[in-house]
């Protein structure tokens, strides 16, 4: 059976479900962070090391000025009020993404949080912040340019967000939309994708066992016959 190491998520519909409810959108992504906590225990429960969530797309920017600006106290809350917890519970922390165009405030915050969570060994949360695949695949590039190596897939591999991680064995994305909207396309290749009609704020501890199950059923052959 298989077992994965690697769960990345796009947590798709906070803001419809906000609407849903008569609400807010932002009323939404403050329920759906209480999701993000659960799946994350359910996730260690599972015994999977790498928890990678779509938290903010370099994309998101073009969303109302009040909304992002919710969206980004909400992350700083939750760093401040969560970090004993997660080093209590040796939750690792990194962020993935271009955080440069984020307050200094932030950007303190975040680079605090992933040096007293860097030796935890429990799970590691990769939170994709101002993240854009292709971005990231050009700036790997670059990277490379700088160097005397070849561009080949070893080499941009070393140079993602991602590297020294297993790609995702599994993609979830809720909301009942099926795309991947510019998320880890490099490391998607060979990715098993689960998409749940549920709004993230719906999604619970069991949908996730269940596509864990149903995944260790899947036959992966890679391109090959087996």
């Amino acid at each position: 059976m298989n077992s994965p190491k690697h769960v990345a998520i796009i947590m798709d519909g906070n803001g419809r479900w906000g609407i849903k409810k008569k609400k807010s959108r932002n009323y939404g992504h403050s329920v759906g962070i209480k999701v993000v906590e659960q799946i994350i225990s359910e996730a260690i429960s599972n015994n999977i090391k790498y928890l990678t969530l779509f938290t903010f797309s370099t994309e998101n920017w073009k969303r109302p000025t009040s909304e992002i600006q919710f969206l980004i106290s909400l992350l700083e809350n939750y760093i401040s009020k969560e970090i004993d917890t997660l080093i209590k519970k040796k939750i690792k922390l990194k962020i993935i993404g271009n955080i440069n165009k984020f307050s200094k405030s932030l950007k303190l915050k975040l680079n605090k949080v992933e040096k007293l969570t860097k030796n935890n060994n429990a799970i590691q949360i990769n939170i994709a912040l101002n993240y854009g695949s292709k971005e990231e695949i050009i700036r790997a590039v670059k990277k490379i340019n700088k160097t005397s190596l070849p561009i080949n897939d070893k080499n941009i591999a070393e140079n993602l967000y991602t590297k020294n991680m297993p790609d995702p064995e599994i993609l979830i994305r809720t909301g009942n939309r099926r795309r991947l909207s510019n998320f880890l396309l490099w490391q998607l290749s060979y990715t098993e994708i689960f998409f749940e009609k549920k709004l993230w704020p719906e999604f619970t501890k069991k949908d996730f066992r269940k596509i864990v199950l149903n995944f260790s059923k899947v036959k992966r052959n890679f391109g090959g016959i087996n």
